[in-house]
């Protein structure tokens, strides 16, 4: 059997080999480290937030400067932890981890101090009973502390639903998606009247849409126990596969990659997201600072029910040669008080039900202000995420993820042989 680290190195590799196969307020308390001038390291990636504390925290602790690095997403921010898991060194005092990866993490816990050993347990009862869990190993060891969660709602271009002829208030949205009994057969629906009455696409990439009804199940990529698959004779999820394949036909799709869309969103060239919390973030970050007319509103539904998707923590490098002050920051920046001043800023929705408290009323302005605080409380109501097992992120991202990318291009039109390239690649790339 490989061990953890031999098996991290062979995702990586394997991850090579697809591209060539298939061409992610509280005080800081002061005083952080005495006297001694100390510089900790923080790895983040996409559109967290927690930047929007750092200058508090060092204000508050002045020997202390954060030196940060953040990185594309979460895709990127796996690799290169995983990389300098696997070569021993380089991981920053501080590194935020996925959802989608932690359970590989967990296999390498070594790599990370306790949290139990810096004081997480006396702030336990901050968090949401789940998300705690997660982040603990089966022998105990907390490995991170809980920054978001990632509550799904319907992100849309309302002025482009409205020339189409589609209701274009957000409670009217919800409502002709079917409100609380929405289901993914009325979104294509919906999606096919859009199309013909513009002779534009819906949606940018079916990636979201297949990423979203995987999270809406009991069981996803793995069963329960977080060791065994739980696809190939899947049928509920080969079932929805063939019908976002039949989507793509009718052309539902705008044939573009999953993220760094930017330049489309804006020219309108699809209307719909599934936006998990931190998606708001990044369709924020399409555009000029201030903006308020791009358009885009956020609707409380998801097609199907409620969903998680995502959700980070921060997790302390067990070779940062300052263990006791990179966990202070990262127990800080974990706190209700600073996930409600990264919710404000990049929309991950706290993960702590005080942190929800603080941020019920928020607007915004860019989302025709929308009232996001009260629609992601609804959003989380049921939400409990799903076991994620050791391979989770890498059969997201390297094997439906190009599959689905095939067929967005059309090379690909049939939905059996769709999802046995789908299987040829798992067995390549997870066995």
């Amino acid at each position: 059997m490989k061990s953890s680290r031999s098996r991290i190195a062979a995702t990586l590799a394997g991850a090579t080999a697809l591209a060539l196969i298939a061409t992610g307020c509280s005080s800081g308390g002061g005083d952080a480290g005495g006297d001694e001038n100390i510089t900790l390291s923080i790895t983040t990636f996409g559109t967290m937030g927690v930047e929007a504390n750092y200058e508090q925290y060092m204000n508050d602790n002045p020997n202390i400067t954060i030196e940060a690095t953040n990185l594309e997403g979460g895709g990127a921010a796996r690799d290169d932890a995983y990389a300098k898991i696997a070569a021993g060194t380089g991981l920053s005092d501080i590194v935020a981890i996925e959802e989608g990866w932690l359970g590989t993490i967990a296999e390498v816990s070594d790599a990370f101090v306790d949290l139990r050993d810096y004081g997480i347990e006396d702030a336990k009862d901050s968090w949401l009973d789940w998300k705690y869990a997660q982040g603990t190993g089966s022998d105990g060891q907390v490995i991170g502390a809980g920054l978001d969660i990632g509550p799904q709602g319907l992100c849309y271009r309302g002025d482009l639903f409205e020339a189409a002829g589609l209701p274009s208030e957000r409670a009217e949205v919800a409502e002709y998606l079917g409100g609380d009994d929405a289901t993914w057969e009325r979104f294509f629906e919906v999606g096919k009247e859009y199309v013909d009455d513009t002779g534009k696409a819906f949606y940018h990439s079916p990636r979201f849409f297949w990423n979203s009804f995987v999270n809406q199940q009991e069981e996803g990529y793995y069963k329960k126990d977080g060791e065994t698959l739980n696809i190939k004779d899947n049928e509920v999820l080969k079932e929805h596969f063939a019908k976002i394949v039949e989507a793509e036909k009718a052309g539902l799709g705008a044939g573009l990659p999953g993220w760094e869309v930017g330049p489309e969103a804006k020219a309108g060239d699809f209307a719909v997201y599934m936006c998990p919390s931190w998606m708001l973030g990044i369709v924020q970050g399409y555009y000029d600072e201030g903006t308020t007319d791009s358009g885009w509103d956020f609707a409380n539904v998801l097609p199907g029910g409620s969903a998680n998707w995502g959700g980070a923590f921060l997790g302390v490098s067990s070779a940062s040669e300052h263990p006791e002050e990179a966990a202070k920051l990262a127990l800080w920046l974990a706190s209700p008080e600073q996930q409600a001043a990264a919710f404000e800023v990049a929309g991950p929705y706290p993960s702590t039900p005080k942190g929800q408290e603080l941020v019920a009323d928020t607007t915004s302005k860019f989302f025709n202000d929308a009232p996001v605080g009260e629609i992601f409380a609804n959003r989380a109501e049921g939400v409990v995420a799903q076991v994620k097992g050791p391979e989770d992120s890498n059969i997201q991202d390297n094997v439906f993820g190009p599959i689905f990318d095939r067929v967005s291009q059309g090379e690909v039109t049939d939905p059996d042989k769709a999802w046995d390239e789908a299987m040829t690649l798992l067995d390549q790339l997870v066995g």
